[in-house]
């Protein structure tokens, strides 16, 4: 798997002098237009030591791993733009995901463009940011290609990065992963602080389960009613040092029961930490993002691009109404806008928003290998229909060295091959499965023309 090359042309830094910290950070995309924007926010951190903390927790999770991969400094995005901004970064295992929202509260200056970017987050500027004190104003820009924090002791700017492509697809892939989810848990700060202090303190392969018993939230090695499961929980320690500083946090879990999302609630500021559900598989392995990946024709997503701007919220029914689509397929199109990184979710208010990540569609796209194969069955005279009914459909799909059946009953598929007796749907369809349902739905392209 190839990694993705770029370089920024500055070095994100803090500028310190009295009392005033000024953070500029450098930028990078492989979109031309955004690319060539000298800056896209500058202005006033209103809370600076509260968003120093938070930042610093991203570059914590950017700069950890819970599996046996090698810690890669890898940078996140930002994504700024109605009047808010959003710092989103991986782990290296690609087994936790962090997103910072900054709000319009806790903002004091100018958007003068949207879109999203790569930032600079190097050692020099985590340190400077690490030493900004409450009383002391922090100003952010997010441009003059780099991205720069100041304050009174320090200048801080960037080098060359390397992105591996499951990075990417892990960033895809969560946003599908989150929309499923419903809020499971509300904890205030007190119930926070004691749900923490069970967390073991050492890595532990042990599943644990977490129940509401007597006004708190309790772990156990066993499930009990209405508990829910959390794989490789020590990763959420890696927001222990905000817990002083929250009101809320809420804890998420889709029907599956398998991956979760916490969010602290922390006045003008918002972090949200998803984990996969166990630390050996990363968001980045599991095959979710393969079946919402509709053709859908390029005049339509730069369509899509000047409907919306950056940060924008996404509402099905506006597109619905804007194009003249039902329901079912603009609720297709949702998922695979996402799946192709045009789309993030936001936990808070159970709706999707405009973020275009930062790389080439046709690289978003090639991911997928699976999905590759996928089509190439269903282009192929390999996929036979044996039956085909409003409830039921089975096909009789040619592999290497024999024929695999597939039943798809009632929504719920099933496969004969190897991929499918180990993993289920747990990590996506297989791409007998995929290459079945290819030939039989209509696509959303045909929908549209």
């Amino acid at each position: 798997m190839n990694d993705i090359d770029f370089a920024y042309k500055s070095v994100s830094h803090i500028h310190k002098k009295a009392n005033l910290n000024e953070l500029v950070l450098a930028h990078h995309t492989q979109i031309e237009e955004i690319q060539n924007i000298p800056c896209f926010f500058t202005g006033e951190i209103v809370d600076s030591a509260l968003t120093a903390k938070c930042l610093m927790t991203v570059s914590k999770v950017v700069r950890s791993s819970f599996a046996p991969i090698p810690v890669r400094l890898l940078d996140p995005i930002v994504t700024t733009g109605k009047e808010k901004m959003r710092f989103e970064g991986f782990s290296s295992c690609n087994g936790v995901y962090a997103r910072l929202d900054i709000l319009e509260q806790g903002l004091d200056g100018q958007f003068i463009a949207s879109g999203t970017t790569n930032v600079d987050f190097n050692e020099p500027m985590i340190n400077a940011l690490n030493a900004v004190k409450k009383q002391e104003l922090m100003l952010l820009a997010v441009g003059d290609n780099e991205v720069r924090i100041q304050t009174e002791k320090t200048d801080v700017v960037e080098k060359k990065v390397k992105l591996p492509e499951r990075w990417l697809k892990g960033l895809t892939s969560v946003q599908l992963y989150m929309a499923d989810m419903k809020e499971v848990f509300k904890l205030n700060k007190m119930q926070t602080i004691q749900f923490f202090n069970q967390i073991p303190k050492g890595k532990s392969t042990a599943v644990l389960y977490a129940s509401y018993i007597a006004g708190r939230l309790q772990l156990s090695p066993i499930a009990k009613p209405h508990s829910i499961r959390i794989g490789g929980i020590e990763r959420l320690r890696l927001l222990e040092g905000l817990l002083p500083f929250i009101d809320v946090m809420c804890l998420y879990q889709a029907d599956d029961g398998e991956s979760l999302a916490v969010q602290l609630y922390m006045g003008h500021l918002r972090m949200t930490l998803a984990i996969s559900p166990d630390y050996y598989r990363g968001f980045s392995g599991e095959g979710n993002v393969l079946d919402k990946l509709t053709d859908i024709p390029v005049e339509f997503i730069y369509a899509f691009n000047h409907l919306l701007k950056s940060n924008e919220t996404f509402d099905p029914t506006l597109l619905s109404f804007e194009y003249d689509l039902d329901f079912a397929t603009t609720e297709q199109m949702t998922a695979s806008l996402s799946a192709m990184g045009l789309l993030g979710f936001d936990l808070d208010g159970y709706q999707h928003y405009y973020r275009r990540l930062p790389f080439k569609m046709d690289r978003i796209l090639s991911l997928n290998p699976r999905l590759k194969n996928a089509k190439k069955l269903s282009n192929s005279q390999d996929v036979q229909l044996i039956k085909n009914t409003p409830t039921e459909l089975e096909a009789r799909v040619t592999g290497t060295d024999v024929t695999h059946t597939v039943l798809i009953k009632h929504g719920k598929p099933q496969c004969t091959c190897q991929w499918f007796a180990k993993h289920q749907t747990k990590r996506g369809l297989c791409k007998h499965i995929l290459s079945v349902k290819m030939m039989t739905e209509q696509t959303v392209n045909n929908t549209i023309q």
